[in-house]
């Protein structure tokens, strides 16, 4: 995934595919499929690999936890990187990067799905200087241990999600995005990224919080999300239409 400063990408929640296909030409910058809190399933990698193979966007996988098989089923699918949730500290991190490269880097294993639909897959060694994982900061753990993720090797980015976070810290997202103080969470992410030289990243779902966040120094935002596309479509016909 070509990475360049202030990127935006959209996150998503659906498995249809042709849906899937016309976010990937929306000049975003990059794609997310949830299989966390979204209806995919490990089943249907395959057929998203497939659609999206060749696609203007590359499309990564938030998994739905640390899982090393999630992880390999995700980027066998020619996913161009995972974003892996709950990660409650340094030793979950390094699980995740682990499962994320093949060996001698990581533990990933062989099975790449391209071949099996014509395509191409890259070589181990190029799959490894490819492939991103990103870690997300949403628990206490991973807050308070966020050096030290951010030292672990194969990490290549930490992944802000502000709902989570705020939840887990007792306090509100907008409480949370309004904390500008050099201590706050959101700076204690974006110093930890940036002494090791890691992307910075979260999920925003809003221009308005993109925004927000962006002031904090986190500069790969998902700015929206498949259904807010749908809607404020819908909405900008139907307003059209009066006209």
């Amino acid at each position: 995934m070509t990475v360049v400063d202030g990127t935006r990408g959209i996150w998503t929640c659906t498995t249809d595919l042709d849906l899937l296909r016309r976010l990937a030409r929306g000049e975003f910058d990059w794609l997310v499929v949830d299989a966390q809190h979204g209806p995919v399933g490990r089943g249907d990698l395959y057929a998203v690999g497939r659609a999206l193979d060749g696609a203007p966007a590359p499309f990564l996988v938030r998994l739905p936890a640390v899982d090393a098989a999630w992880a390999g089923a995700a980027l066998d699918a020619g996913a161009a990187g995972v974003i892996v949730p709950s990660v409650t500290g340094a030793a979950d991190a390094e699980r995740a990067a682990l499962a994320a490269r093949y060996p001698p880097l990581g533990e990933r294993s062989w099975g790449p799905f391209p071949p099996l639909w014509g395509g191409e897959a890259p070589t181990p060694e190029a799959a490894n200087d490819t492939v991103r994982c990103w870690v997300m900061v949403e628990t206490p753990g991973a807050l308070d241990e966020v050096d030290a993720i951010a030292a672990t090797p194969g990490v290549d980015g930490l992944f802000v999600g502000p709902f989570d976070l705020a939840l887990s810290l007792g306090t509100t997202p907008d409480a949370l995005l309004d904390d500008d103080s050099p201590d706050g969470p959101l700076a204690r992410v974006v110093a930890a990224a940036r002494r090791q030289g890691l992307l910075a990243g979260g999920f925003a779902g809003t221009p308005d919080r993109a925004r927000r966040m962006r002031a904090h120094g986190l500069d790969h935002l998902a700015v929206t999300n498949d259904a807010e596309v749908v809607d404020a479509g819908l909405r900008s016909l139907l307003t059209d239409s009066e006209d």
